[in-house]
């Protein structure tokens, strides 16, 4: 062959290879400009992501030594931070952000809503935990959210409307933390909700964009139409200011009388009457399931990673277990000699990810309705059983949940696979004494049930409840619907303490079952690879919730090595809302999730 043709040969030969890497940039690329909703949405029994991404600013950064508050909203912020001014603490502060978010951000929680909250009391060097989660109404059975054909509803088709509300926990949460450790007159941190209400607030691009890609959702309630589409037709846009008198009286009830005015009287029959009578999708909330409702006090689950000691949510949230047995599934790796640009270490931790999420998929509930093995999924022997399951080269062709040897004997079987995430918001304060809280509060998927009672939104949570009672084989799945039961969560309210057992770090995020990678690739981050907190927060989200792995559009480089390596790889933007305070040299650090509108302030 002349020297000619092989040159000839060879030119195609590269042409060929050129096109061929153009051809995968280009379908990469596509992916890349889909909203990760959009792509959700593609695939078969899953519901699209309740909020859509709203653009990515710059990381916002506090630096203090004596206090640091954190939240998703700069009025927030402002509020909790002057609680701390006044001498109140890390659950005055608290009390103050949430109050203010339920009118600033009232798509992701509320009065309506639930909360968990870490409290670590620095006198006692203890952390108490307060579960503020929605229960079903008694009235509610397991086939809640089975249609007429026997099939399980749509998600929108179950959320809109009174079917999905549960007895909201937020109220009654706030006024059992302050009874037990706030500082401040309970009146007192109701001030700057009620005037923001009164005078207004500023509409930020993030709500004024959310209205306007959900709008077709507010059709079923006048009330709620009306607050946020003033004309009925056009809503709010950014910079516009909105008050909210009804709000503003329903929190100088508060003020005033205590939980029991939301529970009890008038405010309860107002809540059952619109969950009772909602013209679409009527639920079946009652006088006495108000009444009744109790938040309760929980052991925080803790567990140790490379001489950490990281502390989280027990269940009903799957968050804290889900978490800490990833990252006790990873300790076998030295993920600090792989660095975080190597797609090996995210192939490791997509896989441990895998393994912990069919645990949490088959097990994990309301542990005070269903038997589960709890902790027993963090005991070493099983730990050291499943990790040694993990190539560092493949990746697993199917995943199923492990059957630890000391499991307790009456473990409700069955597993829920479609994965529902909320709109969430999270709260992180460190107070002057050092007293921290670490608060995840939500009313699921953005904007609730969408029904709008005395000035706030109510949730739609019980969709966060298995659709189907029972799995393949006939077994009862541990997360289905009960009357009293509170639905699983995935909120991981997380404080970490460095190996002389002082706070390291304390964060959350927003974003449903995606939480727990959120917080996971945090904590990876500043342990093993020393990252600072406001850089950390920066890196493209990269998670597995146990069938794809998601990729954010920013990690496109990595995209491509994780598919070669064998994984399944959905790619585009994803709404995380972390908010964070890292101890370094002295100093407290706070950061904001730049993809969302939140702000640090600090002393």
């Amino acid at each position: 062959m002349g020297f000619q043709n092989q040159a000839i040969i060879m030119v195609d030969i590269v042409n060929y290879m050129i096109f061929q890497r153009f051809l995968l940039i280009f379908v990469l690329s596509a992916l890349f400009l889909l909203p990760f909703s959009t792509v959700k949405a593609l695939e078969e029994g899953l519901r699209p992501a309740p909020e859509i991404a709203t653009g990515v600013q710059a990381t916002q950064v506090a630096t203090g030594t004596q206090m640091m508050v954190v939240t998703a909203h700069p009025e927030a912020t402002k509020a909790a931070y002057a609680m701390l001014d006044k001498g109140g603490n890390a659950i005055d502060a608290a009390i103050a952000a949430q109050l203010v978010l339920g009118l600033v951000e009232p798509l992701s929680s509320g009065l309506g809503g639930g909360a968990f909250a870490l409290y670590f009391d620095v006198k006692s060097k203890k952390i108490i935990s307060f579960d503020g989660r929605e229960t079903a109404p008694q009235d509610a059975g397991e086939y809640l959210f089975i249609d007429q054909d026997g099939k399980p509803m749509k998600f929108f088709d179950a959320a809109l409307g009174g079917r999905a509300v549960g007895v909201p926990g937020v109220p009654r949460l706030l006024e059992t933390m302050h009874a037990r450790d706030g500082a401040l007159p309970w009146a007192v941190l109701f001030e700057p909700a009620i005037e923001l209400s009164q005078k207004g607030f500023t509409v930020t691009p993030r709500l004024s964009k959310m209205l306007s890609e959900g709008a077709a959702k507010f059709r079923h309630d006048v009330k709620t139409k009306l607050y946020f589409f003033p004309d009925s037709v056009n809503p709010l846009e950014a910079g516009d200011t909105r008050n909210n008198l009804f709000y503003a009286q329903t929190l100088k009830n508060l003020a005033d009388h205590g939980a029991d005015s939301f529970y009890k009287g008038q405010m309860a029959e107002d809540i059952v009457s619109k969950v009772r009578g909602a013209v679409h999708n009527p639920g079946s909330l009652s006088v006495e399931d108000m009444a009744a409702y109790q938040v309760k006090i929980r052991n925080p689950v803790c567990g140790s990673y490379r001489g950490y000691q990281i502390c989280s949510m027990a269940e009903p949230s799957s968050g804290g277990l889900t978490l800490l047995q990833i990252l006790k599934l990873l300790e076998r790796f030295d993920l600090a000699a792989l660095g975080e640009d190597n797609p090996k270490s995210w192939h490791i931790i997509a896989e441990a990810s895998r393994l912990a999420f069919a645990d949490r998929n088959k097990y994990m509930a309301d542990g005070d309705f269903v038997k589960t093995p709890a902790e027993v999924l963090l005991e070493n022997r099983y730990i050291q059983e499943r990790t040694y399951l993990i190539s560092v080269d493949t990746p697993f062709q199917s995943v199923y949940a492990g059957v630890p040897s000391a499991m307790l004997e009456q473990v409700e079987q069955g597993s829920d696979i479609e994965i529902r995430p909320p709109s969430t918001t999270h709260i992180s304060i460190v107070d002057a004494a050092g007293n921290i809280v670490s608060m995840t509060s939500s009313i699921e998927s953005a904007f609730g049930s969408h029904l709008m009672v005395n000035g706030f939104l109510l949730n739609s949570e019980l969709t966060d409840f298995s659709f189907q009672p029972f799995d393949k084989e006939g077994n009862p799945i541990a997360n289905r619907v009960e009357g009293g039961k509170r639905p699983r969560s995935s909120v991981t309210p997380t404080i970490v303490f460095d190996p002389d057992g002082q706070p390291f770090m304390v964060i959350g995020s927003a974003g449903g079952s995606r939480i727990i990678g959120f917080v996971l690739q945090r904590i990876i981050a500043a342990i093993d690879w020393g990252l600072p907190i406001d850089e950390s927060l920066e890196m493209p989200n990269i998670l597995h919730r146990g069938e794809k792995l998601e990729v954010e559009t920013s990690a496109m480089d990595l995209a491509e090595p994780l598919m070669e390596i064998g994984h399944a790889v959905l790619v585009g933007d994803m709404n995380s809302g972390l908010t964070a305070i890292q101890f370094v040299n002295g100093q407290i650090i706070g950061a904001a999730d730049p993809r969302r509108e939140g702000m640090a302030m600090g002393r």
